[in-house]
């Protein structure tokens, strides 16, 4: 089968998520993208252009069964240009992957002081997409539901016509179809960089390998850092993760504050440095108020970092059932207490050797489930 993958944001996550499916598909898999900036743009004016190459690809004499598209795209102005030649091809099946939406994306700071807060148009693209598409397929179970059940509020804030009876069709062609990972790139990764010796002697390593973004919540993060301190547990701190604007302040304070408990600070360029600080931690604490899937996550846990984590978002699905109930925690309460047992008790926490529970979303295996998805569709 020939595929073709249209992805308006070319870059980070959803790139290397582009690329991992075309090189272990069984299909023929080419993508069509944009570069990964501006991503207000992309969602506004991504299709037109996308539109006029993919037709200039058919005149070339190129063939589909099916076109994938990312959520970034305004699917239905991508559809209707398309559909300005007889020869198109606009009658292809159409399936639309959500990585994330913009209508339940937290807000952001300057967002929340904003009277008017986030500006409708890129969730109205996403109900828009959706209904032009012929199966969502979404990340996880949990942003499944997390969209519909936004979709009603949303549209009842526009004065009238507000399409709230096309839900449901919307929620008769969504399904799950997890991200596929190149874990075992992690594997290959694992250079001599840094010592990855563990020893009862060297302290428990606590990583944060997310955004340093306001959804992933550092506030709560650097709180649980200060009360492991002030109880005098020992330990030591990577800060991984891309800078951003937002929260600088937030972790250069607490930079000074860590001191020499603070071994690594800041964003890693090298893939083999960063797989390295993840198979040397110890404990994933994880604080955030938004994940969709929890990338960042999984690599870690793959690499047997002990995850800490919330009893909610997508992070259940990823460890189901009582088996697994001790990776999460119910309140900062909670997480503190959990966290010092570890501390005190870190040999035992080595030995647990998590990574097998996430091994399953390797490209290895995921690629067989999408190849397969996608044939139906």
């Amino acid at each position: 089968m020939r595929i073709l993958l249209i992805e308006p944001f070319y870059g980070g996550s959803h790139a290397a998520w582009a690329q991992g499916y075309q090189q272990h598909s069984t299909h023929e898999v080419e993508i069509l993208g944009l570069p990964g900036k501006n991503w207000k743009w992309r969602m506004q004016g991504a299709a037109v252009t996308l539109a006029r190459r993919y037709l200039e690809l058919l005149q070339q004499g190129r063939q589909y069964d099916l076109l994938l598209v990312s959520d970034m795209l305004d699917l239905a102005t991508f559809a209707g240009l398309i559909r300005k030649t007889a020869d198109s091809g606009s009658r292809l099946p159409i399936a639309l992957y959500f990585h994330e939406n913009q209508l339940t994306y937290p807000l952001s700071p300057n967002e929340k002081s904003n009277p008017a807060g986030r500006n409708r148009q890129f969730g109205l693209i996403n109900f828009t997409s959706a209904l032009a598409a012929d199966i969502c397929l979404f990340n996880s179970d949990f942003h499944r539901r997390n969209f519909l059940a936004a979709l009603a509020p949303f549209l009842q804030r526009f004065p009238d016509y507000q399409g709230t009876d096309e839900i449901s069709a919307i929620e008769k062609k969504s399904e799950v179809l997890h991200l596929g990972l190149d874990l075992k790139r992690l594997l290959t990764s694992k250079p001599e960089i840094l010592p990855v010796t563990v020893t009862p002697a060297r302290p428990p390593l606590i990583l944060w390998n997310h955004r340093w973004e306001y959804d992933k919540n550092p506030t709560e993060f650097f709180l649980m850092l200060q009360s492991l301190m002030a109880d005098e547990i020992d330990f030591e701190v990577a800060i991984l993760g891309e800078q951003s604007a937002v929260s600088p302040d937030l972790f250069l304070s607490n930079r000074e504050l860590l001191g020499p408990r603070l071994i690594h600070f800041g964003f890693v360029e090298s893939f083999s440095e960063y797989a390295a600080w993840l198979w040397r931690a110890d404990l994933l604490p994880v604080t955030s108020h938004h994940d969709f899937f929890g990338i960042s996550v999984i690599e870690a846990v793959y690499c047997n970092c002990y995850p800490l984590l919330p009893r909610r978002l997508a992070y259940p699905e990823h460890f189901p059932g009582e088996i697994n109930d001790k990776f999460f925690y119910s309140d900062h309460l909670d997480l503190l207490k959990k966290i010092e047992c570890h501390l005190e008790n870190i040999t035992e926490t080595r030995q647990s050797c998590p990574g097998r529970l996430v091994a399953g979303y390797d490209w290895a295996q995921m690629a067989p489930v999408y190849d397969a998805r996608l044939v139906n569709i």
